[in-house]
């Protein structure tokens, strides 16, 4: 297990604020898994009563190496005056531990505080959500993120579905050309229930905008349950060599609903040995946004259910 825990609070908390002895979190499974050339990290939007210092002083003690990062409330707001300054500071403390990031883009009522995830890429006034994906990929460099991940949106009322497309075709190319010359790539989420709903339409996507470089994929794992007709050794295989991004939940087939690993339908063992077998070298983030209740508890929990899989991939 880590031994950060008594250095890194002092810095994280502000004075006068008080501060207690942490327990055991995890037990002796805690800690990278073994040989996994990639990085298992955990989604700040499962953390929400949590400050982001706090957030990485519990992950770090778990044996997370990475961070996925939801910009909005209440970790880091991109529209915020000291935004860049905020993380800066962020890269300076995972560059103390050796972590990796990734930017996610999914946060709820950011831009709208009536209606979650709106406006995206498909609706009639997408100036909102084109700036955030700017903003995104400002802060992705200064972070030093692996990515910028992002979806493309469900198809508003009233909006054919060949019209939808035709929209985010327009809008998301001025956004790929950005990140390229940012340095900063941005990683496609296919999303049960969104316009983009597959891996083979993500690729189509790319397809369409002449299969920039600059585009990769986001695979979640729990998706794959739900919509991808191969499962998700299936799925990660088709992203193959464009995977920048993968987050870990489990599901059952039936809802899109983010499951605790080990509580739906998901064979983990057979995700991790893919991802071997693929050589894949990015972050593997779980993503759990509505566990915050017990977010130290789930983390935990998740860590172990991780080294339990490894073991049996």
């Amino acid at each position: 297990m880590s031994a950060v825990l008594p250095r890194a609070l002092p810095d994280a908390l502000p004075a006068g604020r008080p501060r207690s002895h942490p327990g055991p979190l995890a037990g002796p499974l805690a800690g990278p898994l073994p040989g996994a050339r990639f990085a298992v990290g955990y989604g700040t939007n499962g953390f929400a009563d949590h400050p982001l210092d706090d957030v990485v002083t519990v992950l770090d003690a778990l044996g997370y190496r990475g961070l996925a990062l939801t910009l909005g409330h209440p970790h880091l707001d991109p529209f915020a005056p000291d935004a860049v300054d905020a993380a800066a500071r962020l890269r300076d403390r995972l560059d103390g531990l050796g972590w990796r990031i990734v930017v996610e883009t999914g946060t709820r009522y950011l831009l709208d505080p009536f209606r979650k995830h709106r406006p995206t890429l498909l609706d009639d006034d997408a100036a909102p959500r084109e700036e955030f994906l700017r903003r995104a990929i400002e802060l992705g460099a200064v972070l030093g993120a692996d990515c910028v991940s992002l979806w493309s949106g469900v198809l508003p009322l009233g909006v054919a579905p060949d019209a939808a497309g035709g929209r985010l075709r327009e809008r998301l190319a001025p956004i790929v050309a950005e990140a390229a010359a940012s340095g900063v790539p941005l990683a496609f989420e296919p999303e049960p229930g969104m316009l983009v709903e597959t891996v083979a339409d993500a690729l189509a996507l790319r397809a369409d905008l002449g299969d920039p470089p600059a585009l990769g994929l986001t695979v979640d794992l729990g998706h794959c349950v739900v919509v991808e007709p191969d499962g998700v050794e299936g799925a990660l295989r088709a992203a193959g060599p464009l995977l920048r991004n993968v987050q870990v939940d489990d599901m059952l087939p039936d809802a899109h609903d983010h499951l605790e690993l080990g509580h739906g339908s998901l064979d983990l063992a057979a995700a991790l040995r893919t991802l071997e077998e693929l050589d894949y070298r990015g972050l593997a983030a779980v993503e759990l946004p509505r566990h915050a209740h017990d977010a130290p508890g789930v983390a935990a929990r998740s860590m172990s259910a991780l080294h339990d899989a490894w073991e049996a991939r």
